[in-house]
């Protein structure tokens, strides 16, 4: 933001004169004919310095630099006068009363000009960087408090749902303990293992955002068929969708879709976005899940017509440990690290991931792409490799 100053004077030559002799990259010069004009700049920049002429028809140097001081907005904008003549001790004290920190005397002499108006300068510049600095003291202070929130939120989550697996083991085993032959010993042994389970995908998904954390994620690339992933990955969702009642609809197109990428963690990531479809679709919902073959890239888009999402949300949600306020209540088995793990892996391997709703109760669609590339006798090819 550049440094503004401000001439003030009744001649049109004497302010192309003063433009000419301050003018430099960094300082713009805004310039009035007479005190009303400068009142009016005044209202809308934020000064550095105004230079004013004394001697003006209608309202002149010191009748301006007296309203600047009634003004809380300008009161604190240094004025030096500029005058043609030699005026006495009590005319130059009504001016310093008026608030001016300097008088110059025309004809002006330039050094001196640049001289005394650089000093200015500078200490509107150390303001700016001043006012700069807090502000990012402030965001940063802000994100630092944000953070702290949301890291309380997830300590209180994750007790929560730990707790609730572990209690459902603990229950199941006292029960076995004390009738380790009863006729429900299968139905706890399954029950059992159902917990165990989920208490492990908690765990894996912790340790999976600590090692992306650390950059410490290794991906095995080997090339598969995009659509095997999808497969593997509705298997993975299966029963929180069938739970659900949801209906699950696929279009996967009726060729192979050869990818280069990590299997194990590209069907991960279709996992996640059909959970999260899953959970945040009121029961008897649609789940919708596309593959396209693009000439630029490989698309993978799980929609939904569940509790959608506002443009801010949209954003959000692929934060660590962010949980959409209004969708708490469907959160059941989750930790708020799903999405961002997903985006973190997804552009790992160079791809990316979009959310978008129409709005609240509108669904939402979640665009999963990844970069093309071609494989042929055992080679990696460019998406823009000719092939013969």
């Amino acid at each position: 933001m550049p440094v503004k100053f401000l001439l003030v004077d009744d001649l049109s030559e004497n302010l192309l004169s003063l433009e000419a002799l301050l003018r430099r990259d960094d300082l713009e010069l805004l310039m009035a004919k007479s005190g009303d004009e400068a009142l009016e700049l005044l209202l809308h920049h934020d000064f550095a310095l105004a230079l004013i002429d004394v001697q003006m028809p209608g309202l002149n140097g010191f009748e301006l630099a007296e309203l600047m001081r009634g003004n809380e907005r300008t009161r604190r904008i240094p004025i030096i006068f500029v005058t043609a003549g030699t005026h006495s001790a009590e005319r130059r004290f009504q001016g310093y009363e008026a608030g001016a920190v300097d008088f110059i005397q025309k004809p002006i002499e330039p050094d001196i000009l640049r001289s005394k108006t650089e000093v200015f300068f500078e200490i509107f510049r150390q303001r700016q960087m001043i006012a700069e600095q807090r502000d990012l003291l402030q965001a940063q202070a802000q994100a630092l408090q944000l953070s702290d929130k949301r890291k309380d939120e997830f300590l209180a989550v994750l007790a929560h749902e730990l707790r609730n697996p572990i209690a459902a083991l603990q229950g199941g085993l006292q029960l076995l303990l004390r009738k380790p032959e009863g006729p429900q010993a299968d139905r706890i042994g399954n029950l059992m293992q159902d917990q165990m389970t989920h208490l492990f995908r908690l765990v894996d998904d912790l340790l999976d955002a600590s090692r992306i954390t650390q950059g410490k994620i290794e991906l095995r690339t080997a090339p598969f068929d995009l659509r095997d992933a999808v497969l593997a990955a509705v298997e993975m969702a299966r029963p929180v969708i069938e739970a659900q009642g949801h209906a699950l609809s696929l279009h996967l197109g009726d060729h192979r879709i050869e990818l280069l990428a990590d299997q194990v963690r590209i069907t991960q990531c279709i996992a996640n976005l059909l959970n999260n479809s899953a959970k945040y679709t009121p029961p008897g919902g649609r789940i919708d899940v596309t593959v396209e073959d693009t000439p630029d890239a490989f698309r993978v888009t799980v929609a939904d017509n569940g509790l959608g999402l506002t443009p801010e949300a949209s954003a959000a949600i692929f934060r660590m440990f962010e949980q959409v306020e209004g969708h708490l209540a469907h959160s059941h088995g989750g930790l708020g690290i799903g999405l961002a793990l997903v985006k973190q892996l997804i552009e790992l391997h160079g791809g990316s991931i979009e959310a978008s709703s129409d709005g609240p109760n509108m669904g939402s669609e979640f665009t999963l792409q990844m970069p093309k590339v071609l494989i042929r006798n055992g080679q990696t090819l460019s998406s823009n490799a000719v092939l013969s």
